[in-house]
């Protein structure tokens, strides 16, 4: 009975979209005595090509996608490659690599594309990124040492939190604790933060990690379940390792 009537309403649906849309009345035949079929057909053909260009249906078709086939871009990337060996297809191959975690063989298509002249902002920050994730610290730092000054606080926020984790890393602990602190003012999220608190426990300077972790556990508080899902291992440590300090 449910299922029944669960039919009528979608039918009924349908048939009001047919007539507010304009479609053709052809249709109001088919979902009334066609109903199954008919429905499947008019979602196909006439409702979802309405929102594939809808931001929002395009990113959750593309997350789909990746879950399913996370190679599908790459592959579309060697290929273009293929056809063109351009210093932009060699970025996108890189990219598409770092994306699915492959650093080790990102890292040689960057060299590659950066060997061919590439010296926008863009390209060293990605570069750059690399080299610290394949452990090049020292020449990463290189790399951000010799890129032009940003224009944009936008940038040199992002620019600077690769700075601080690279100097980190080299255990330039002071220099890098000034960079969280500071760009951690800015940057939306709390990857610094975290990464400040991170390096504060290093150095067993637990207060001033509590109390970084305190800002990190009441910001996210403001935060809903979906906003927070997508940094949910980083909100978890943060919330353990606060639990820890207050024991």
């Amino acid at each position: 009975m449910i299922v029944f009537v669960l039919m009528i309403a979608i039918q009924v649906a349908l048939i009001v979209d047919v007539i507010r849309n304009g479609r053709n009345s052809l249709w109001i035949m088919a979902l009334m005595f066609l109903p199954v079929a008919s429905t499947i057909a008019y979602l196909v053909v006439e409702v979802v090509p309405r929102f594939q260009h809808h931001r929002h249906v395009r990113d959750a078709r593309a997350r789909v996608i990746g879950k399913l086939d996370p190679e599908r871009d790459l592959r579309d990337a060697r290929e273009q490659l293929d056809i063109a060996d351009t210093v932009a297809n060699r970025m996108r191959v890189a990219d598409e690599l770092t994306e699915i975690g492959r650093h080790g063989e990102a890292l040689s298509f960057y060299r590659r594309a950066m060997g061919s002249g590439r010296s926008d902002l863009r390209s060293g920050e990605k570069f750059a990124r690399s080299l610290f994730f394949n452990d090049h610290s020292d020449e990463a730092l290189k790399v951000l040492d010799a890129m032009a000054i940003p224009k944009t606080q936008g940038d040199r926020d992002r620019i600077d939190l690769l700075r601080a984790r690279i100097l980190d890393e080299l255990g330039r602990n002071d220099e890098a604790l000034r960079l969280f602190a500071d760009v951690s003012t800015r940057l939306p999220g709390d990857d610094a933060r975290c990464r400040h608190a991170a390096l504060l426990l290093k150095l067993d300077r637990r207060r001033e990690a509590r109390v970084v972790l305190e800002e990190v556990e009441a910001r996210a508080k403001r935060l809903t379940r979906h906003q927070r899902s997508s940094d949910a291992p980083m909100y978890e440590w943060a919330s353990s390792e606060l639990a820890k300090l207050r024991a």
